[in-house]
């Protein structure tokens, strides 16, 4: 076993991505979980389970069975690393964000590094739920109970994850301070390799829960922090490598040049999963990919529009031109990004999660009046805010443009 300082021992030497050690070692207890996947028969679970795995050893020996063995060990062994990995760090970071050095690293290039912590917590709660399906028997007899306290697990860590990221955009789009001659290396990616473990994380529950309801609501998530981290991936990696191309790559930085691996293979995991989702609806007898798509388009709306509400808050935009006494007429702008959500959220019901979900999801029903009620107050919301900016931009003093 690793031998550790003490937390206090590292507090003025620490830094977020030491959470990666246990990110590493949770990732490696699933990759052994991958040959039970992969070799082991579980033809009535889409894993393998502690049935399949007291079945296969009930069967004479073969080579096979050694595999297993190492690999299931391996499974425990790592598993307890990543624990103990990840109690230290929570203890050691707790310490960390009482010294100078974290007030320092929040103003800087260096805060997406806390994004290691929501990284590792979805790694987490994906080894929790491969060990409980090999190591505890009768889980899965269960399983559905438990897939939504995981997609409540992964939603609570991508909503932690999503504060973050606007904090720290809306810091730097408010007040600058972003070195652009510091960014020659992939560590700004950080966030969208964590978004994508929350998004993978969800995914699961597509493909393995038979409750269409508890699918949708995963889909519709895992589609959420899919495409977030699928923007924010594209968008880090052109600057990054634009910041490499002129300033030349960072020595200390260059491992961050290949966090676009594991971005790949979890985001190419989430659809493999929505595929084997979606084949569920069909059986169902119940169309879903038009569902998938408008859900993608309504994620890409609300992250930019959580990203220009974040950046307008810091910048106190709305005290200054919506409440206070500065007139603009840019701000006749904010009509529309409210108007074309309405109208997109209403497809999105209709022609998206309706035809997916025709029984659970019956027309002026409880469920689809509440999917009603965000777009209802949004709706009412920008009306107010277009008469409130009406009366004051074309009222009795409307604002005069400066003409040359």
């Amino acid at each position: 076993m690793l031998k550790l300082k003490t937390p206090e021992e590292m507090q003025n030497s620490y830094s977020p991505l030491y959470f990666l050690s246990a990110l590493g070692a949770g990732g490696l207890s699933i990759s052994f979980f991958l040959y039970l996947m992969f070799w082991l028969p579980h033809p009535n679970t889409p894993i393998p389970t502690f049935t399949d795995v007291s079945q296969y050893f009930s069967q004479p020996w073969q080579w096979q069975h050694a595999v297993f063995i190492l690999a299931m060990a391996a499974m425990l062994i790592l598993a307890a690393i990543f624990v103990r990995m990840l109690v230290w760090n929570l203890k050691a970071y707790k310490l960390f964000q009482q010294t100078q050095a974290y007030q320092q690293l929040k103003e800087s290039n260096a805060e997406t590094q806390r994004f290691a912590i929501p990284l590792t917590l979805a790694m987490g709660v994906n080894v929790s739920l491969a060990l409980g399906a090999v190591f505890i028997p009768g889980l899965w007899s269960v399983v559905e109970y438990l897939f939504p306290v995981a997609i409540a697990a992964f939603a609570v860590i991508g909503y932690f994850a999503a504060r973050m990221y606007l904090g720290f955009f809306a810091r730097v789009m408010a007040t600058g301070g972003f070195d652009c001659t510091k960014n020659n290396n992939l560590g700004q990616a950080l966030p969208a390799f964590a978004f994508s473990m929350v998004a993978v994380g969800l995914a699961a529950s597509v493909a393995m829960s038979t409750n269409p309801i508890t699918q949708t609501v995963a889909l519709v998530l895992s589609v959420l922090f899919f495409i977030v981290a699928l923007v924010l991936a594209i968008f880090k990696v052109v600057f990054g490598l634009r910041a490499m191309f002129e300033h030349g790559a960072a020595a200390e930085g260059l491992p961050t040049f290949l966090v676009v691996i594991p971005i790949v293979t979890l985001l190419a995991i989430s659809v493999i999963r929505w595929q084997h989702g979606l084949h569920n609806f069909e059986a169902f007898g119940h169309s879903a990919p038009i569902g998938v798509w408008l859900t993608g388009l309504i994620a890409l709306q609300l992250m930019f529009g959580a990203m220009g509400l974040a950046m307008k808050k810091r910048m106190n935009y709305f005290k200054t031109f919506v409440a206070g006494e500065k007139k603009s007429p840019a701000s006749l702008a904010l009509i529309c990004p409210g108007v074309a959500l309405v109208v997109l959220g209403m497809f999105w019901i209709n022609k998206g999660l309706l035809p997916m979900l025709p029984e659970e999801l019956a027309k002026f029903g409880v469920a689809y009046m509440l999917l009603y009620v965000p777009f209802i107050y949004l709706q009412l919301r920008t009306l107010t805010l277009y008469f409130k900016l009406g009366n004051k931009l074309l009222g009795k003093e409307p604002v005069r443009l400066q003409t040359a």
